[in-house]
């Protein structure tokens, strides 16, 4: 425990923590950045194996370092866990890891905040930027509690590989994102029989660098969320990439049954177009919801999600960075969260 101030604390060496500590460091700042992990890029690197970036390399580099390697790939999951590896080591930012934060708080002098990990350390800093992720805690519907006990149940978070699962039996993955469609690949190649609780609804975009290219040099992917063109964007469901979507059809062990609504005690999923036989397993890839309980601020919204503008909050000297439209369609991505740490650093430093 110090008494020492820092101008800045950084909770979260993520893509979106490290992108502020990059402007952190262009302007000077005195500051730590914390991460729960024992390595920075961990996040990326405990994910499912067959995890890919939906963008190129070109377009998903931090600020001030491109990416090694071909700039036309598609990177893995461990090549983003070590590019953002690389990342902190080339401009040696100040984290510490294995610090678990479990209380953010007001300090009692009125004029910085006082930060408590589980391991005990304790921080002080003038201002502080919440990294932590687009959000942390599993969402899983109500209704899989609905489903017996011999139904091994995962939520995306856990799964890494098909080999997790036991015997061969039916397996259901329900989820409209990217990560439905590569899990339930994942496990279609590997000869399971996949049930995919896919919504019909959910759009569909070509991932290419011709996509790419005109989502970025548009300015599609940096439309504010104030905007009218914003709103509307932001209020329709996110599309997946068609390749993805293609690719799982094409497998014969693999049927889409529309939305999944409900499950039964005999362990079948209930969806809106037809159900499933009795399963062996449900993959869960229905995102995650915000939990915030360490912060001890009335800065939330009756949701949980944090009230702010373009990332500042009401209480003077705490932002935060990588939330799913924080500012635009970009700012959750690799490729789009520096200019949001830009602003948000900016402002920080200015206003306090």
């Amino acid at each position: 425990m110090t008494d020492k101030v820092l101008d800045a604390l950084v909770i979260g060496a993520g893509q979106a923590g490290l992108a502020a500590a990059y402007y952190l460091q262009q302007h000077g700042a005195d500051f730590v950045v914390l991460d729960e992990r024992p390595a920075v890029g961990d996040v990326w690197a405990t994910r499912f194996e067959a995890l890919r970036l939906f963008s190129p390399a070109w377009a998903s580099g931090l600020p001030g370092f491109p990416w090694p390697g071909s700039a036309l790939r598609y990177p893995t999951k461990d090549e983003a866990a070590a590019y953002l590896q690389a990342y902190a080591a080339h401009f040696r930012f100040p984290v510490h890891l294995g610090q678990q934060v479990v209380q953010l708080a007001a300090a009692d002098n009125d004029v910085s905040y006082t930060v408590e990990t589980a391991a005990g350390s304790v921080y002080h800093a003038r201002r502080v930027i919440v990294s932590t992720g687009a959000y942390t805690a599993p969402r899983i519907p109500n209704f899989a509690a609905e489903l017996p006990a011999y139904v091994q149940q995962l939520h995306s978070s856990q799964y890494h590989q098909a080999a997790q699962l036991s015997g061969k039996g039916p397996v259901a993955v329900v989820g409209s994102g990217n990560s439905a469609l590569q899990i339930a690949a994942d496990l279609a190649r590997a000869s399971w029989p996949v049930f995919a609780a896919f919504d019909d609804k959910t759009g569909a975009f070509p991932n290419n660098h011709v996509t790419w290219l005109l989502l970025k040099g548009s300015g599609f992917l940096r439309l504010p969320r104030a905007t009218t063109i914003g709103r509307h964007i932001m209020q329709q469901p996110e599309p997946v990439v068609r390749g993805d979507l293609q690719q799982l059809r094409h497998f014969p062990n693999a049927r889409f049954i529309g939305r999944a609504t409900g499950a039964t005690p005999q362990g079948i999923l209930l969806a809106q177009r037809h159900t499933t036989p009795p399963l062996q397993a449900v993959v869960w890839a229905t995102g995650f919801r915000p939990d915030y309980a360490w912060i001890k601020l009335p800065i939330f919204e009756p949701d949980g999600t944090p009230r702010h503008q373009r990332g500042i909050t009401q209480a003077s000297g705490l932002a935060f960075l990588g939330l799913p439209w924080l500012n635009s369609r970009s700012s959750a991505l690799m490729g789009g969260v520096g200019a949001d740490a830009r602003c948000v650093v900016s402002r920080l430093l200015k206003s306090t």
